[in-house]
């Protein structure tokens, strides 16, 4: 069943008042059902519900008076009725998917809106890129909202991105029609200093009247917090603690608490509802970053309400923060969000509020998933072949370009390490004493560290730099490589051999990007990701897959990290503290700076 494109409310308000008046028909009734009312907080035994031209029309005790000859009567059987879920901040890249595969994928565990920030391929297509991603969102059956990505490169100075985002790239985006509001402003120490570039994306956005996304990841909540607070934001996901969390909204913020395939910051926070009692209302609940093997075996939004409850959270308040707390904050309370009348007609059908079961997914109106299977279309986009052909090695590497040069006549170096933190997106900077072989520094399996490089895959100049890091427990001869490296996404490749790190990545050069691994010279797993070296538009299952090959292949070399290659695709993304690497060389996330690798006796 194709769904049909949504009508403006304005379009169909004449139709809707006379269904709910009962002197027209509706397209679709729900009785028999329990309607969960997320603005009242409250269970409605026996309410039901009529839907014409792909909204709510009538929301009450008896939808006798909706229904004409041509009208489809589902009985709900006791089953909940609850608002279709919203995921509040997300990258669809971080899935490894297409916009349409991404939403094939989440549709059957009862997603039906999602607010996407497509700033990993603005990194490396630019405009082009986001208005690529923008234009198939549009083309699907649930409701992907784009936010325009403000800051690429994130931390200017710091890091080369394939292309630049600017305050006019952003004015003229604030026109097209799927966009609402501005992507995280992932460069913080810009705004609290006030640099003019940022606060310029910042006025273009809200003077669209549009909402600007936050990013604040310091745990300093002092004069930096409350100046970059000052400077537009109106939510933030980086916050771990309780303290984050109560600080965000003290200061008039969305603290928006993610559960992703390797950030679990919900349990830390929620205890601010929980324990502390603040008003949930200006809490929410987002992914933030979902690979394609979460989304196929565990779900998306609905884990992440599952999550919440299971910290301790009722289960309307769970409900809440992933349905009108999320539209209210974009400014769409009138549009969805809710089982309310006007509404986009986004109900799900499950049979307990705790465990919640996705029975049946309705969006717009339509029946998109029964019985976790999907039931439309997810129309694809022709993606060009200049998108497909982003990974610019400009030569064939070798061994020799992963060295790390000791100090001259040096038997030992102490060494900065980018230290791995599980399950969270930080890392520690780390000092190693590290030995020296025929000039060059040694990794040291005993202290669980290994090389990791940045190669430039942008424009093709064959630079590559060398780092340390730790936390992977890598053992014997092994490499892994991957042009997702967030944020700028040259590649990154991490290894115990430098024969494998070449091999990986010459690799990835010659498949158009992707993430593969090495272990005595041999491959033991490919992702192809040829969609910007970022995704693939198989279907979700099929990556799924391949991603849990990769996974099983990262184990096999000794990691036993939960979601290890989630930490891997962030050891460049040089806006969260303390130490990470880019194209320019080793930075210090909490000063800002470049820093040197191996450090003076």
């Amino acid at each position: 069943m194709e769904n049909p494109s949504l009508k403006p409310w304005s379009d169909c308000a004449r139709h809707l008042v006379a269904v709910a008046a009962g002197r027209e028909s509706a397209d679709l009734v729900i009785r028999g059902g329990r309607v969960v009312n997320v603005h009242t907080r409250e269970v409605l035994d026996g309410w039901q519900v009529a839907i014409a031209d792909g909204r709510f029309a009538y929301v009450g005790p008896d939808a006798g008076h909706c229904i004409g000859e041509q009208t489809e009567v589902i009985d709900a059987d006791g089953q909940y009725l609850i608002p279709g879920l919203c995921d509040a901040h997300m990258h669809i890249e971080s899935g490894m998917l297409t916009p349409a595969e991404f939403a094939r994928a989440v549709i059957p565990h009862g997603t039906t809106t999602m607010f996407t920030d497509p700033h990993e391929i603005a990194n490396v297509m630019g405009l082009e890129g986001v208005k690529l991603m923008h234009d198939e969102a549009l083309m699907q059956p649930i409701n992907i909202f784009t936010q325009m990505p403000s800051c690429a490169p994130s931390a200017p100075g710091l890091e080369t991105t394939g292309y630049e985002i600017t305050p006019d790239d952003v004015a003229e985006a604030m026109e097209w029609p799927g966009i609402i509001g501005l992507g995280e402003m992932m460069n913080f120490p810009g705004v609290v200093n006030g640099d003019a570039k940022m606060l310029a994306e910042i006025a273009a956005t809200q003077n669209a009247g549009k909402t600007v996304g936050g990013h604040y990841a310091s745990p300093d909540l002092g004069p930096a917090f409350h100046a970059y607070a000052a400077g537009g934001p109106a939510d933030d996901h980086e916050g771990t603690c309780e303290a984050d969390a109560i600080a965000r909204v003290r200061q008039g913020m969305r603290s928006m608490m993610r559960l992703g395939s390797a950030w679990y910051d919900v349990e830390t926070q929620i205890t601010a509802i929980t324990e502390k009692g603040l008003d949930p209302r200006n809490f929410i609940l987002c992914t933030d970053d979902c690979h394609s093997g979460t989304l196929v075996n565990d779900g998306h939004m609905n884990r992440v309400v599952r999550h919440a409850i299971s910290c301790g959270c009722d289960p309307l308040i769970a409900l809440q923060m992933a349905t009108i707390n999320t539209a209210t904050h974009f400014g769409l309370e009138r549009e969805l969000g809710s089982i309310a009348p006007g509404r986009r007609a986004d109900v799900i059908l499950t049979d307990d509020l705790t465990t919640l079961p996705i029975n049946r997914v309705i969006a717009r109106g339509v029946m998109v998933a029964e019985s976790g299977e999907v039931t439309v279309d997810c129309p694809h986009l022709d993606w060009p072949q200049y998108a497909r052909k982003t990974v610019h090695l400009g030569r064939v590497l070798e061994a020799v370009d992963f060295e790390i040069a000791a100090p001259e006549g040096a038997n030992s170096v102490r060494a900065k390490v980018i230290g791995v933190v599980e399950n969270q997106a930080p890392t520690k900077a780390l000092t190693r004493d590290l030995g020296v072989v025929d000039g060059l520094v040694e990794t040291d399996e005993a202290q669980d560290v290994c090389q990791i490089a940045l190669v430039e895959r942008h424009r093709a100049t064959g630079e590559v730099v060398n780092g340390l890091v730790s936390g992977f427990g890598y053992t014997g001869r092994m490499a892994i490589a991957s042009t997702v490296a967030h944020d700028s996404h040259h590649m990154i490749v991490v290894g115990t051999s430098r024969e494998d790190m070449a091999l990986a990545a010459n690799r990835l050069g010659e498949v158009g990007g992707g993430i593969t691994v090495f272990k005595d010279g041999e491959e033991l797993a490919l992702v192809e990701l040829p969609v910007a070296g970022l995704m693939s538009d198989a279907p979700a299952r099929d990556v799924a897959a391949k991603a849990d090959a990769m996974v099983a292949a990262m184990a096999a070399c000794g990691c036993s990290l939960n979601n290890a290659y989630m930490q891997h695709s962030l050891l460049a993304l040089v806006v969260i503290p303390e130490l990470r690497i880019s194209d320019l060389g080793l930075v210090d996330v909490t000063r800002f700076e470049l820093t040197n690798l191996i450090e003076d006796h």
